[in-house]
């Protein structure tokens, strides 16, 4: 089934009886599981697709045989709730989901050794739980239809604590790549651009290929050129690695030793992983304000540019600062 003019949502409205308690829970469970959002009292959304309809049939027939009623339809909105409004409801649940098991990774994270060399039982106990994360994080990517932000986060963490647990030793980053091989290249990155891209994409331009062009794209299917480089993004040569964000990985892997970025990247860290490693006063201020640009400009070649203004800005003040 592809996209019509009918609209690009599916809409499950439905009424569950008050008795047995059950029912309720288990439809409700039932729509968590399949990343479907409300945008109203018992109506229920998800994108239209085949695998979304199928879903949601299932999900009807069960209200049915439970004793309630439902319908399923297509919409396009006109009027109150907008697409962009129910993009937003799929993007905080996401990111909520995201946090959580970063929450979760972190804790296990402080009961490893620091020179790793658990006991078996202890490792056996890890690597179960390691596990569980992993799956819970695939079942998240599966139903993250809108590229929500802590994906890159969650995965370089989760992928951290493997490594440790299997006794490996840390890698930091990987191989450090020459800057004059990084010029002339299409920087890809998803769709939605925010504080982690938006820096990543202002250091490629200011410090490694002035003329680099960038392009936006879905989170999810892209299957990269020749000549392009993708960053924070699923799979990407520059994303996160371990705890540490993309905009860390980039000064790193690129080799690039300015003073000047050292406050600035503490912050896109404190801002994009919410950890408070470096705890940054400043933190709070610039993530308003590149909310702000995120809430005011959907086109992200308009959110670049004006991110590229604030840390054109923002890196003015560090260089200056630190040189006195």
């Amino acid at each position: 089934m592809t996209e019509s003019n009918n609209g690009r949502w599916l809409l499950l409205i439905h009424q569950i009886p008050p008795k047995p308690n059950y029912l309720r829970v288990k439809i409700w469970r039932r729509l968590q599981r399949l990343g479907a959002v409300a945008i109203k009292n018992s109506v229920y959304a998800l994108p239209k697709n085949d695998q979304s309809q199928e879903d949601f049939q299932w999900v009807l027939r069960e209200i049915i045989e439970g004793g309630g009623d439902g319908t399923l339809c297509e919409a396009r909105l006109i009027d109150g709730v907008t697409d962009d409004d129910i993009e937003a409801l799929f993007q905080s649940a996401r990111a909520a989901d995201y946090t959580q098991i970063a929450q979760a990774t972190r804790l296990i994270a402080k009961t490893l050794p620091i020179k790793v060399k658990a006991a078996q039982s202890q490792r056996l106990e890890l690597e179960h739980e390691v596990v569980k994360l992993r799956r819970r994080f695939d079942e998240v990517v599966a139903i993250d239809f809108f590229g929500a932000s802590g994906r890159e986060a969650v995965s370089g963490l989760i992928s951290e604590i493997e490594s440790r647990i299997r006794g490996n030793k840390a890698k930091p980053s990987q191989t450090r790549m020459d800057r004059e091989k990084l010029k002339g290249k299409i920087w890809v990155t998803r769709k939605g651009i925010h504080i982690d891209r938006m820096a990543s994409a202002w250091l490629v331009r200011r410090f490694i290929d002035e003329q680099a062009k960038f392009k936006f794209v879905p989170a999810k299917g892209y299957r990269p050129l020749s000549n392009e480089i993708r960053f924070d993004m699923f799979e990407a040569e520059f994303t996160h690695e371990g705890d540490r964000c993309t905009f860390e990985v980039l000064i790193e892997r690129a080799g690039i030793k300015d003073p000047g970025l050292i406050s600035i990247a503490e912050i896109i860290h404190d801002i994009d992983l919410k950890d408070a490693k470096y705890k940054r006063q400043e933190a709070l201020g610039i993530e308003h304000l590149i909310a702000g640009i995120a809430m005011s400009h959907k086109d992200d070649e308009v959110r670049l540019a004006r991110g590229v203004a604030v840390f054109n800005d923002l890196y003015e003040y560090f260089r200056r600062k630190r040189g006195k």
